[in-house]
C-alpha cells in the first residue's frame, strides 16, 4: 500500500514550461548527481471559470531514464490551458528508492513576463522547484 512506502523528498529534479521558436513545451530536468529511472509523469489541468468547471485529459508519460544533468520533453502545452492549474505528477527510482512530488503551475503563472534564462535548455521558461 501507499502508506508502507518510503518516498524520499525531491530535490534538484524540475519542471519548466519552456519557450522557443515552436511554442510552449513542458520539460523535466534532472540537477541531481544520480540517473533517474523509470520516469512518470501524469499531467492534467483543472480549474474554473465564473460559471463552469474545467478539466483536461490526464495524460501519462514514462521516460525510462534521464541522466544527471540532462532533461527530457514531456510535453507540448497550449496556452489556453493557463488560465487552469497544470499539474504534473512525477515519480522515479534512484538506486531502487522511489521518489515522487506534484509540480502545480497555478492560474495564469505561465507568463511571458514570469520566463528566465534556463540554462540547461538553451531557452527561456517557468522554472518549478
Amino acid at each position: 500500500m501507499r502508506k508502507d512506502i518510503n518516498f524520499s523528498p525531491v530535490k534538484d529534479v524540475h519542471v519548466v514550461v519552456g519557450k522557443d521558436g515552436e511554442g510552449w513545451k513542458v520539460f523535466l530536468i534532472n540537477r541531481t548527481r544520480d540517473k533517474l529511472e523509470n520516469v512518470m509523469v501524469t499531467s492534467r489541468g483543472y480549474g474554473e471559470t465564473k460559471t463552469e468547471k474545467q478539466q483536461t485529459s490526464t495524460l501519462r508519460h514514462l521516460i525510462p531514464f534521464i541522466e544527471p544533468g540532462e532533461y527530457a520533453l514531456i510535453e507540448p502545452i497550449d496556452e489556453s490551458v493557463f488560465h487552469l492549474n497544470n499539474e504534473y505528477w512525477v515519480s522515479y527510482f534512484i538506486d531502487g528508492q522511489v521518489y515522487d512530488k506534484k509540480f502545480i503551475f497555478v492560474p495564469d503563472s505561465i507568463l511571458e513576463e514570469n520566463l528566465i534564462f534556463i540554462e540547461e535548455l538553451e531557452m527561456k521558461g517557468i522554472l518549478h522547484d
